[in-house]
């Protein structure tokens, strides 16, 4: 069975995913408490078995009241961990492993959709082609700078639209396929 990986991510209008110091303050929600909307996300989270987060994105995560990914298969990548799993919160796993041997890996325990987490982590997975879906939020907010959430790829990466649909708070959500190359 092939593993569908897909990405669901906030941006500030400029395109920024956070500050260059990480931090989301500019962000609604940053904190891990959701308001009365969600996005689209608890459908979105119901819909995955496990995630794929950078060191970062984890290490934010485990600052929150709760951890948010109660349930679901957690995998952690960091160059500073090895091959053999290290053991992290609530059962996450952190590996040092490219994203074509992470999803062989899962592959073998079952994983059928994961939900891919931190600007390098998703720059590595584009770049390796293994992302079919993307859902961009963007924040009605300029910061000017930060962390982007694309980078430099070397080449095109088309992505065919599936839809897109503005909230009242200003936001702006765009879905998209991946068109892999061949």
């Amino acid at each position: 069975m092939a593993i569908t990986c897909s990405v669901f991510i906030a941006t500030s209008l400029d395109g920024f995913i956070a500050r260059n110091n990480g931090d989301l303050d500019w962000l609604p929600g940053s904190n891990g408490e959701m308001g009365n909307e969600d996005y689209g996300f608890k459908a979105f989270f119901a819909s995955i078995d496990t995630l794929v987060l950078g060191r970062n994105t984890y290490a934010l995560a485990s600052t929150f009241k709760e951890w948010p990914y109660r349930g679901k298969h957690v995998v952690v990548l960091s160059s500073s961990f090895s091959s053999e799993p290290k053991h992290l919160v609530e059962g996450a796993e952190g590996l040092a492993l490219a994203p074509q041997d992470v999803l062989r890996r899962l592959a073998v325990s079952g994983a059928s959709h994961v939900y891919v987490d931190g600007g390098k982590t998703i720059q590595r997975f584009l770049q390796a082609d293994l992302i079919d879906e993307i859902t961009v939020t963007r924040i009605p907010v300029l910061i000017g700078e930060g962390i982007p959430l694309f980078a430099p790829s070397g080449r095109d990466i088309k992505l065919r639209h599936l839809s897109t649909q503005a909230f009242e708070s200003g936001f702006v959500q765009s879905k998209y396929a991946i068109i892999h190359s061949a």
